[in-house]
């Protein structure tokens, strides 16, 4: 069964003869990439994603029809001739554009699929490559545009400053994989490209903002509350912040799953307002606009931490900026950087629902009670005490660098956890770091025994936790359990899965036979595993030690047990031969069918685990006969 296009939608008809010429002069400019990736050495090679962003661009643009009018196709043509112009200046010398000033394109390779994503800069005058002065960076998040692909947002990037370009600033425009609000692999783009360009230009780590407007605001929002010690500030413009009122979805017939509900705490940020006690923020909404909704419910939710949330509206205007209100948010927004992000608080107050988002400065959260229900952090530093208050926490690290430690050298701060008293160590020239683990006697500082399975950063699933790091697909060669139409499903879910990433998060997943797998495959990816145990090696080699058992008379799942006819189960789950990575059996992102709804609707539909029935033929949640959470030692429930 052939895959549905749901976005980008198919744009207009190229003609013939245009086709052909830019399928030659895209081709050749990919000829010439792969023949300089094997000629030059690894300090000019680095420079290569820089040329690689204009290829794709037309390249996918041809692939996919994503054409929208006639004179794209000459934009098309001007971005091939800059690769070739990157090209030449490479292969004569240093880049000029590294060193460039104004608007600038650049690119780097994701650890999530090996793709190469573009990012747009606004470099300012004042930028010195020659000089050690640290600039201010501000991030900028773009709005919804299911139009928006890469030959889109390079012509954009550099014919059009931006919204806002503050003075000795360098302005980061991220593409974001596309249109997902700056989630999953759309957040991850965020941290690459900036740790891209941290490395290639002189950025001050203490004057980083998070900006954005419409879909960029709700990334700004969210961004901001789930990793609240990283920004100087934050300037959120219209956008949302939770899914269930902004899209009215209780009152929808049939109301959303008790597990898709409870799986919105992922990138609600209502529900961890407090965490905007350490990120200055500023919001702006027109008065006219819906979108102002976000603003308003997220100052309702502030006021209930003790926090309030300054807002600036643009009278009488809709979804867009007051000219009068872009003037008093950079007069806002620049008294706040120069006072610079703070480093170490004496007081944090941090809540989280999942190990995904377990950080706030010098705390962070290790071990969880039970996932999905609010965590709470507070501390306070007083003197040489540091007092602890937690909910639904049961493992900690303090980690104070020498360079930031309020502490004396040689001292014992005393560390009261939830009124138990510990005795802890000393404070050396690295600096302080403490481990706290809760056992049913109260808080010890024993470290947490890692060689015990249990969630923890970055291993707490749900199945759409995989999005966040590298992963390979691994197909199936050997014989399956079950011929019919339950083979034929898992290989149409295989190749919708591939096809639905590549057109929504911009980028061609790693696909490999199972018999081709190597152990530096297992060490360094998660593995998307395709079939079931007779016909996948991978699955077969590791299926004893997965809690879901698949054999030809039943499906089990704890107590229950389902057919096999019209039943496969959908799971993710550490992986036993690397307990680092995951193992995701016979899904890809379970939203896929939702990409052209509201950004909002692009939660995860399916928790750590499910038992599909493969009759259904509506979109997820429909078809689920069975499914739950992992318990905290990723066991069933």
């Amino acid at each position: 069964m052939e895959p549905v296009r749901i976005v980008p939608e198919a744009g207009i008809d190229i003609p013939s003869s245009v086709r052909a010429s830019l399928e030659e002069v895209v081709s050749d400019l990919g000829a010439r990439i792969e023949s300089l990736y094997a000629s030059l050495d690894d300090s000019k090679r680095q420079w290569l994603p820089d040329i690689e962003i204009y290829h794709n661009a037309v390249r996918v643009a041809l692939d996919q029809r994503i054409f929208r009018e006639e004179s794209e196709f000459e934009i098309a043509e001007t971005l091939v001739a800059q690769g070739n112009e990157r090209a030449d200046q490479l292969q004569l010398g240093s880049p000029p554009w590294v060193s460039a000033r104004g608007l600038v394109v650049r690119g780097y390779r994701s650890k999530i699929d090996g793709s190469v994503q573009p990012y747009g800069l606004v470099v300012p005058e004042s930028f010195n490559p020659r000089s050690n002065e640290r600039l201010r960076l501000d991030v900028w998040h773009h709005g919804r545009n299911l139009t928006g692909t890469e030959l889109r947002f390079l012509n954009v990037r550099q014919t059009q400053i931006g919204t806002f370009a503050p003075e000795n600033t360098i302005v980061l425009h991220t593409f974001g994989r596309f249109s997902n609000a700056m989630k999953y692999a759309g957040e991850v783009d965020t941290f690459e490209a900036l740790e891209h360009v941290s490395r290639c230009y002189p950025v001050d780590s203490d004057r980083i903002s998070m900006r954005g407007f419409s879909m960029g605001g709700a990334a700004t929002w969210h961004l901001t509350a789930h990793h609240p010690d990283r920004w100087v500030a934050a300037t959120p413009g219209a956008g949302f912040a939770e899914s269930a009122i902004y899209q009215n979805l209780m009152e929808k017939d049939p109301k959303p799953t008790w597990w898709e509900q409870k799986l919105w705490r992922l990138y609600d940020v209502t529900i961890c307002a407090g965490n905007l006690r350490h990120t200055p923020t500023l919001a702006y909404s027109g008065e006219n606009d819906p979108q102002k909704q976000a603003a308003d419910l997220m100052s309702e939710c502030m006021k209930e931490e003790g926090l309030d949330l300054p807002h600036i509206i643009g009278p009488e205007t809709g979804h867009a900026y007051h000219p009068d209100a872009k003037v008093e948010i950079e007069k806002w927004l620049g008294k706040v950087d120069d006072g610079g992000r703070e480093k170490l608080p004496h007081q944090i107050r941090f809540t989280t629902y999942s190990l995904r988002f377990n950080r706030c400065h010098w705390i962070r959260v290790d071990g969880l009670e039970q996932h999905w229900e609010r965590a709470q952090v507070d501390a306070d530093i007083d003197g040489h005490t540091v007092s602890i208050a937690t909910r639904n926490v049961t493992a900690l690290t303090l980690t104070m660098l020498n360079d930031l430690c309020p502490f004396t050298l040689g001292s014992v701060p005393e560390v009261t956890v939830d009124g138990d008293r510990l005795s802890i160590s000393e404070v050396t020239s690295d600096g302080w770091n403490i481990e706290l683990t809760r056992n049913g006697h109260g808080w010890t500082t024993t470290p947490l025994d890692r060689t015990t399975l249990r969630k923890r950063h970055a291993l707490q699933g749900p199945i759409d936790d995989f999005t966040f790091d590298s992963f390979v697909m691994v197909t199936p060669t050997g014989n399956p359990l079950f011929n019919g139409q339950v083979a034929e499903w898992i290989d149409d879910q295989q190749t919708d899965a591939a096809y639905q990433w590549e057109m929504f998060f911009r980028g061609r997943p790693r696909v490999k036979a199972d018999k081709d797998v190597t152990e530096d495959d297992i060490r360094d990816h998660n593995l998307l595993l395709w079939g079931d145990p007779s016909s996948n090696c991978i699955y077969r080699r590791i299926a004893d030690d997965l809690p879901i058992v698949w054999n030809a008379e039943s499906i089990t799942s704890g107590a229950a047990t389902h057919t096999t006819d019209q039943h496969v189960p959908v799971f993710i789950y550490p992986n036993p031969l690397t307990p680092n990575r995951y193992v995701v059996v016979n899904s890809g992102f379970t939203f896929s069918a939702y990409t052209a709804d509201s950004n909002a609707c692009q939660t995860p539909k399916l928790p750590d685990w499910a038992v599909r029935d493969i009759t259904a033929i509506d979109r997820l949640p429909d078809g689920v006969v069975d499914c739950g959470f992992f318990n905290e030692q990723w066991e069933l429930k």
